[in-house]
């Protein structure tokens, strides 16, 4: 990542623009043309990060297995929202990873960068 730091405003101003569905929609085009990649790519980021060790494989049996359904239902529930949670902080660093990796690429053969190099 760069070592620069970017404003808070500025970070709250490009997430307001991805909630323009135009916006998002280019995105999840270049995503689905790099997409056979990025699930090795995530899944070795989650198991280096030990959501995928021993202790997921505790958690999801502990929960699993409460005997009264409520307490189970929401123990899973619980379980899967802090995967989702984790499953999509990974794939946001991942992704800038990744934003990084084609600005390296364009500098070094003289293209743009990125998108907002071009203009």
């Amino acid at each position: 990542m760069s070592e620069e730091l970017i404003p808070d405003e500025d970070l709250a101003a490009a997430v307001e623009r991805l909630s323009d569905p135009d916006r998002f929609r280019e995105a999840e085009q270049l995503v689905s043309r790099v997409a056979p990649g990025l699930p090795a790519v995530l899944a070795t980021a989650l198991g280096s990060g030990g959501w995928f060790g021993e202790s997921h494989q505790s958690e999801s049996l502990k929960a699993a297995t409460i005997p009264d359904e409520e307490q189970r239902l929401a123990a899973v529930r619980a379980l899967l929202n802090e995967e989702t949670q984790m499953g999509m902080m990974v794939g946001v660093a991942v992704g800038w990873a990744l934003n990084e990796e084609l600005g390296k690429a364009g500098r070094e053969t003289g293209g743009p960068a990125n998108e907002s190099e071009e203009s």
